[in-house]
């Protein structure tokens, strides 16, 4: 069934930091308000796929453990934990509104290989002709032997998977719902000054100066991974935004093409 006029293919991406609380725990009234958001925007026309970080941080509270797991396998076991509570709730949340969600775990082999990325395009394609809601994460379960042998790479991060996904999907729009309303000129934390940046046409060597470190203890991305996403995302077409996770709603402006957030220009061929 073709879109409507005027509808978007978005990839949504959201961090560990907007779904949980500073205590690790999960923040149910973010993770509603997104899910609201998107259910509606699904009805409005918009083909919607979701990139949820967050199942190491929500599988190591859940698990009782005081600290994010450090060793690979513990890591791994707090994944495997999260994933399975996060899509429980998302499966509940969504279907309030009438939405029916799919999981789909990924591993950069699976983008990158030819016939597995054809394979994966098409289940994308078929879930979103039949308007059900792709929930996308990285596969942290995988075998340790897998990693360490390199037969299976692993991303590290989903800013950059979700501009892989975008770039599979062919989407139109990219969003990355963070902890920051966007790209400033200088760090804000530090510098009350900082002026954000409404749109970038190329990431400039100036423009990465400008990136940080990674960001909270409850996430692995920062600004310098959104770049590297941004960069993915223009070659291959895609717009690409970066906004506040706490407003959720602002993504009914940003599909209008308003000046929220940072929005990264694609390359038109």
């Amino acid at each position: 069934m073709a879109k409507r006029e005027g509808c978007q293919r978005v990839v949504v991406k959201v961090g560990t930091s907007t779904l949980t609380h500073d205590t690790g725990r999960l923040n149910l009234y973010s993770m509603e308000r997104l899910s609201r958001t998107l259910s509606d925007l699904e009805g409005m026309g918009h083909e919607i796929i979701l990139v949820s970080s967050g199942a190491i941080g929500i599988g190591t509270a859940k698990m009782g453990l005081a600290e994010r797991p450090t060793q690979l396998r513990m890591k791994q076991a707090a994944a495997a934990v999260g994933q399975c509570m996060m899509m429980h709730l998302y499966d509940k949340m969504f279907g309030e509104y009438n939405r029916v969600v799919a999981q789909i775990l990924l591993t950069g082999e699976d983008v990158d290989a030819p016939v597995r990325a054809e394979h994966l395009h098409n289940t994308f394609e078929s879930l979103l002709e039949l308007g059900i809601i792709p929930v996308v994460n990285e596969n942290d379960s995988v075998s340790s032997a897998e990693i360490e042998t390199g037969k299976c790479k692993v991303l590290g991060d989903n800013d950059t998977l979700s501009a892989m996904v975008a770039r599979l999907c062919r989407a139109d729009l990219l969003v990355l719902l963070s902890d920051i309303d966007g790209l400033y000129d200088s760090d804000p934390r530090q510098n009350p000054e900082a002026k954000l940046i409404h749109r970038v046409e190329a990431v400039t060597p100036e423009l990465r100066a400008m990136a940080g470190g990674a960001g909270s203890w409850r996430g692995t991305g920062g600004m310098a991974t959104k770049l590297n996403a941004a960069e993915i995302a223009m070659a291959a077409g895609v717009d690409m935004v970066i906004t506040n996770g706490t407003r959720p709603e602002d993504l009914y402006g940003i599909l209008r093409g308003e000046d929220i957030g940072t929005r990264f220009l694609a390359v038109r061929s």
